[in-house]
């Protein structure tokens, strides 16, 4: 595989011991969506992970790391976050909050670190998928290990069909 650049990701997990693969596939502009990357990858669309910054009325930003095929709940994400009512961030906030653009942001490495939440499926599986920091860049990584390097708790997070 040939040597990729490190992101800001990458060398935090180096710095802090954690073991992490990093993984390239190939970016479509008009398709971000991690179902794509999944497909890139050849991985369980349920293993790769998008990263949503979130604003809540009380506690404000938050991060939700959830499985790239399913969308977070407000109400849930709420819940566990201390809000009462939450809100995605408009995509123009997402660079100056975070440092990342859409389709590269990483629960890793943010311009501050935020309440981070992990969808408990996460925890199922020996590795997961989540960005590295840039687009066309993941990281395969245990998600113990990241959950606890980015000191997350773990909860349900996503509308499942029953919530509908």
């Amino acid at each position: 595989m040939k040597k990729t650049t490190k992101t800001n990701a990458a060398r935090l997990l180096d710095k802090a011991g954690v073991k992490y693969e990093t993984v390239a596939y190939e970016v479509d502009e008009n398709n971000l969506a991690a179902e794509h990357v999944a497909e890139q990858l050849g991985e369980d669309i349920r293993q790769v992970f998008k990263t949503l910054v979130l604003r809540g009325d009380r506690n404000g930003l938050f991060v939700c790391v959830v499985p790239g095929d399913a969308e977070v709940d407000l109400k849930k994400a709420a819940r566990v976050s201390g809000n009462k009512k939450v809100d995605l961030i408009a995509m123009k906030e997402l660079l100056p909050t975070t440092g990342y653009i859409r389709g590269g942001c990483s629960p890793i490495g943010m311009k501050k670190q935020f309440p981070t939440f992990f969808h408990s499926t996460a925890t199922d599986f020996d590795v997961i998928y989540v960005s590295a920091g840039v687009r066309g860049l993941q990281l395969r990584i245990a998600p113990k290990a990241l959950i606890d390097f980015v000191h997350a708790s773990v909860a349900d997070l996503i509308t499942t069909p029953a919530d509908e």
